[in-house]
């Protein structure tokens, strides 16, 4: 054990105060994947990014989580989808990401997209597909936790998920497993 309490550079906690730097620091050095969560409502495309996404919340039946600010104006209508479409973007896609994540006049253009029968869409070339249904949301805190039942799964072995961390995205480098 060190003696400085909890390892290099920290040496005591500090308070977890709402919007404070600590937490900001805390919260943005936790990489994620990046998901596009999107769908067809009244006949327009709709959608969100979220690097909250927590796979395996439950393996049966299948379902995942994410979160979402209540201020969200994109939320209250995607939510009235029957199906919405998961797209795990892969590297290469921070553009993609970006895009999504933007204005919602100029999300979707230029982009390439498949739309399921149910309303589901998906940005093509993504590392994994989930086409879902919403199974329950609640609020928590300054956020919606929403967990989503997978209807259909695929996925792009070939492809490396696009991370998120301290506002980047830093590509993924695997360890040679070579011996």
């Amino acid at each position: 054990m060190t003696s400085n309490g909890f390892g290099k550079g920290v040496h005591a906690l500090a308070p977890a105060l709402p919007g404070s730097a600590e937490v900001r620091t805390v919260f943005g050095r936790y990489a994620a994947a990046v998901g596009a969560l999107c769908a067809v409502v009244d006949g327009r495309p709709i959608g969100l990014v979220a690097t909250s996404l927590a796979v395996g919340a439950s393996f049966d039946p299948p379902m995942i989580t994410f979160s979402c600010r209540k201020e969200s104006t994109t939320w209250p209508m995607l939510r009235t989808a029957p199906r919405i479409g998961v797209s795990v973007l892969g590297q290469g896609q921070a553009a993609v990401c970006t895009r999504i994540a933007g204005p919602a006049a100029d999300r979707f253009r230029g982009l390439d997209l498949y739309e399921t029968a149910e309303g589901a869409l998906f940005v093509k070339y993504a590392m994994t597909w989930l086409d879902c249904r919403i199974s329950a949301e609640m609020e928590v805190g300054d956020h919606a936790v929403v967990v989503l039942e997978l209807i259909e799964v695929g996925h792009d072995l070939a492809t490396e998920p696009l991370i998120f961390l301290d506002g980047e995205f830093p590509a993924l480098r695997r360890r040679s497993t070579a011996v």
